[in-house]
């Protein structure tokens, strides 16, 4: 079979609509996440050890299975306790509680690395722990994370393709349904792997550009 060019510039205009839905559930996600992976650190800091004891099994399952498994107990399961949710809310949580699992584990190496200073100030002055994690670590923190933070951002984007098998409308599920009726899958599944492509370049040259302006503001 032949590969036909305009078969595959055809195909954009489809996808690229479609690419908003991958764009919003990731930044939906990544939010969730950045506040999951926030709260799962401030815990693990307690050092309360039935606390930590349960967050390690849970980065242990995370980090042990496949996202798509994950999706699938999400998607499957949630509905038999109760909670009856769309496809798209299902694949929210589930790209949102694996995101938390990284982003917690990314703030722990960055927790390591800090200069404890400004912290051991704080305590000195009485300052309130909610305040000095609100005022004092987070904010020093997301700036030294934020490399590996865009780093997972992309690795979101990346994943939101997988809820097609949930019968999500995203990038991958729309060119697989051009693909369905034109008969040619190659042409669509290439177009919708530029489109990833260029998210998650954007992705990366504005969080480039970011690192760039925090780095000439502290020198």
């Amino acid at each position: 079979m032949d590969f036909d060019f305009w078969g595959m510039i055809g195909a954009f205009p489809s996808l690229s609509r479609a690419a908003f839905t991958n764009l919003t559930i990731a930044i939906v996600a990544m939010s969730l996440a950045m506040l999951g992976g926030t709260t799962l650190t401030i815990l693990r800091s307690f050092g309360i050890s039935i606390v930590n004891g349960a967050i390690s099994t849970l980065i242990s399952f995370v980090r042990g299975t496949p996202i798509l498994v994950q999706i699938f107990l999400f998607y499957y399961g949630l509905p038999a306790i109760g909670l009856d949710l769309t496809p798209i809310q299902a694949g929210v949580l589930a790209i949102a509680v694996n995101s938390s699992v990284f982003i917690t584990e990314i703030m722990r190496g960055g927790l390591s690395g800090m200069d404890t200073g400004p912290v051991e100030a704080a305590i000195a002055l009485g300052v309130r722990p909610r305040a000095i994690w609100g005022r004092v670590i987070l904010p020093q923190l997301y700036i030294r994370i934020l490399p590996p933070l865009v780093n997972e951002l992309t690795t979101v984007v990346k994943g939101t393709a997988l809820l097609s098998v949930i019968t999500v409308i995203e990038v991958l599920r729309t060119a697989q349904q051009i693909a369905n009726t034109t008969f040619r899958p190659l042409e669509p599944l290439l177009a919708a792997a530029v489109i990833l492509f260029a998210l998650n370049l954007a992705i990366s040259q504005a969080g480039k550009h970011l690192e760039t302006r925090f780095a000439a503001r502290r020198g």
